[in-house]
C-alpha cells in the first residue's frame, strides 16, 4: 500500500460483507493471513465449501503474484502457531507455481508429517498439476528419507488418497542404507526384511495374532499407535488399556469415550493416568491443542471426573497468558451465525481473557441488545462456555454504544465476531464516537474467527488491530500489543524465511 492510501486512504465504507451492510477492504496481506488462520474450507452460515475453495484459490493466486515473500512467511506461520493444516498446503501448492525457490526453503516447516505430503500431492492434483515436476519431487525425496518406522505403520493407510508408497513410487527415493531400502520396500507393498523394522514386524505380527494375549504382547512389543491397531483388529477391552498408555494427548481427547464405554476407566490407575494425562500442562503445549478441542470433548463427556480434569487442562491452556490490565471491555457476538464452532471458540477466548484482567473488566454479551455475562474468575471456563448460546441478529456497534452511554472508560475494547453485522450503527462509527466522547487513546482489537474477507474498520485507524484464528496464541498478541509490542501483522512480517 502507497503512503498516501495509507494517511488519507478513506474511512469510509468501501465494500459489504455477506449481510450487504457497509464494511471495509483491508490489505491483501491481511486477507490472506486471515484465509490461513481461519479459513478450513468447511461450510460455515454465509458460505459453503465450494464457494470458500474458490475465494482461497483466488487470494494464493493474487498473494503469490504480488508479495510471494509474506505468502510463504504467512505459510510458516500459519502452519506452526496457528497450528493450521490445509490452507498453508494449499498455499504451499500453489507457491510452488510461482516462486520454486520460496517453496523449497518452507517445504519442511509445512509439510511436517506424512498426513500433510499426502494432502499436498492431492491439492497439487486437483490442481491438474500431476506429480509437480522436479523442484516437488527434490522436496518430496527430502521429507521421505526422514519417514521412520512409527511413520510407516501409522500412516501408510493405502487407498485413503497419497500413502507414503505412493509418494515413494512418484519421487524414487534412493535408499541410503539396508534399513531404509527395507522400509521402503515395505511402504511399496513389496517382499522386505522385516527382521530390520521391528514395529513393522510387531504390526504384521498382530495381524495374524488369534488370540487377545499375542494382541496385546505385539502392540507393546512395536508400541504400535492406537489408529494402526485399530485398523486391523476390534479392541477388546484389555486392548484398549494396553493402547490407552501409549496414547498422544490429542488421542485421549478424542477417545474418552470410547475408553468409557469399553469399561477401561472403571480402574481407577486407568482412570487417574488419564487425568494426570489431560492436567499435565508440558504435556498440553507439546500437543498443541487448540483450545476449542478442550471445549468439544467437554461437550461429549459425561464423566465427572473427566469433566474436571477438562476444566483444568483448559485454565492450563491459558495460564502463560501475560495480564491484560483491568481497563478492558470484552465483547462477544452470539448472532445466530456464530452458533456452533464459532462460539464455541469465542466464548473459551472470551473468558480467558476476562480472567486475565484481574477480573474488574467488562464481559458482555451481544446480538443487537447487549448483556452483561457476569463471569467468574473462580469458575472454570468451559463450565461457563457452555452456558453462553446464540440468539439473534448482528449490531458490532450496540456494545460501545453502551459504553458511551454510560461514559465508562476503559483502556482497551476487545471483541469476538465473525463480523457479519446485519442491523443498527456500525462498530466504527460508534468507535470514533467513543473516542472523541470518552477516551480518545482506546485500542480496538478484532479477533475475527471466519474467513470473509472485508473488516468493520478501515486499514489507516492506527489504534485497531486486527488478529485471527483458532489458536491460544491469538490471545497472546493480543496482550503483547496492549503492552506495546508488535502486531500480529508486524509477527509475520518480521519472520525469517532463513531455516
Amino acid at each position: 500500500m502507497s503512503i498516501a492510501k495509507k494517511l488519507f486512504g478513506s474511512l469510509r465504507p468501501n465494500t459489504f460483507n455477506k449481510e450487504h451492510y457497509p464494511a471495509f477492504t483491508r490489505s491483501l496481506e491481511e486477507q490472506y493471513l486471515q484465509t490461513l488462520l481461519t479459513n478450513t474450507m468447511s461450510n460455515t452460515f454465509y458460505a459453503d465449501r465450494n464457494e470458500l475453495l474458490a475465494d482461497a484459490e483466488q487470494i494464493h493466486h493474487e498473494i503469490a503474484d504480488s508479495n510471494p515473500n509474506f505468502m510463504a512467511k504467512a505459510i510458516v506461520f500459519a502452519r506452526n502457531e496457528g497450528f493450521m493444516r490445509l490452507q498453508p498446503l494449499f498455499g504451499l501448492a500453489i507457491l510452488s507455481i510461482y516462486r520454486q525457490d520460496l517453496f523449497a526453503r518452507i517445504f519442511l516447516q509445512v509439510v511436517r508429517f506424512p498426513s500433510d505430503l499426502s494432502d499436498f500431492l492431492t491439492i497439487l492434483q486437483g490442481l491438474g498439476r500431476g506429480e509437480g515436476g522436479r523442484a516437488v519431487k527434490r522436496q518430496v525425496n527430502r521429507f521421505l528419507y526422514g519417514v521412520s518406522e512409527y511413520w510407516a505403520i501409522k500412516y501408510n493407510g493405502r487407498g485413503r488418497g497419497y500413502s507414503l508408497g505412493d509418494a515413494i513410487a512418484t519421487a524414487h527415493p534412493k535408499p541410503e542404507d539396508v534399513k531404509q531400502q527395507a522400509l521402503f520396500r515395505y511402504l511399496r507393498g513389496l517382499e522386505a526384511n522385516l527382521t530390520l523394522l521391528p514395529q513393522v514386524e510387531a504390526l504384521e505380527n498382530l495381524k495374524l495374532a488369534t488370540n487377545e494375549e499375542d494382541q496385546i504382547e505385539w502392540i507393546e512389543r512395536g508400541r504400535l499407535p492406537y489408529e494402526t491397531v485399530t485398523g486391523v483388529i476390534k479392541p477388546s477391552k484389555a486392548v484398549w488399556e494396553a493402547l490407552l498408555y501409549q496414547m498422544p494427548t490429542f488421542a485421549l481427547l478424542r477417545h474418552m469415550n470410547a475408553l468409557q464405554r469399553a469399561g477401561v476407566l472403571e480402574e481407577k490407575r486407568n482412570l487417574d493416568y488419564v487425568v494426570n494425562r489431560i492436567t499435565d500442562e508440558q504435556a498440553l503445549r507439546k500437543a498443541k491443542i487448540l483450545p476449542f478441542r478442550l471445549a468439544s470433548a467437554f461437550s461429549q463427556v459425561d464423566h465427572s471426573e473427566l469433566r474436571d480434569a477438562l476444566r483444568e487442562a483448559a485454565e492450563l491452556t491459558f495460564a502463560n497468558l501475560p495480564e491484560l490490565g483491568e481497563k478492558t471491555a470484552i465483547f462477544l457476538d452470539i448472532s445466530g451465525s456464530m452458533n456452533g464452532q464459532y462460539l464455541e471458540i469465542g466464548s473459551v477466548f472470551a473468558l480467558a481473557l476476562y480472567k486475565k484482567t484481574q477480573g474488574s473488566s467488562l464481559f458482555w454479551l451481544f446480538d443487537t441488545e447487549v448483556t452483561d455475562a457476569k463471569p467468574s474468575r473462580k469458575d472454570s471456563i468451559l463450565t461457563q462456555a457452555a452456558q453462553i448460546h446464540a440468539r439473534g441478529g448482528t449490531d458490532t456497534g450496540v456494545p460501545v454504544r453502551k459504553l458511551i452511554e454510560e461514559r465508562r472508560k476503559v483502556d482497551q475494547i476487545i471483541i469476538i465476531t465473525d463480523e457479519q453485522q446485519n442491523s443498527g450503527s456500525p462498530f466504527y462509527e460508534q468507535l470514533r464516537l467513543y473516542r472523541s466522547k470518552v477516551n480518545g487513546d482506546v485500542k480496538a482489537f478484532i479477533v475475527d474467527i471466519a474467513p470473509y474477507r472485508h473488516a468493520m474498520v478501515p486499514e489507516q485507524d492506527p489504534q485497531t488491530f486486527y488478529i485471527y484464528g483458532w489458536s491460544d496464541t491469538v490471545l497472546s498478541y493480543i496482550a503483547q500489543s496492549v503492552q506495546g509490542y508488535s502486531s500480529l501483522m508486524e509477527r509475520v512480517e518480521g519472520l525469517s524465511l532463513d531455516f
